[in-house]
């Protein structure tokens, strides 16, 4: 099967146009502002609990006497 040329025409015009537009991203699809991927709350907790078992973990190993 071929394509018609009116068709080919037609992709190619397509094409042509868009090949300058390439890489330009428009402003207002860009992100602007502090938008963390992970909510500050859920990230603090997640700091509280692994400082907390490290430090749980330093004191257990102190008073049993060093190796446990």
């Amino acid at each position: 099967m071929t394509t018609s040329k009116r068709l080919a025409d037609r992709k190619i015009e397509k094409f042509d146009k868009n090949i300058l537009k390439r890489g330009f991203v428009p402003e207002t699809t860009t992100k602007k502002g502090k938008d963390y991927p992970v909510d500050p709350i859920l990230l603090g907790f997640f700091v509280f609990v692994v400082i907390g078992s490290s430090l749980f973990q330093i004191i257990r190993t102190a008073t049993s006497g060093g190796m446990a």
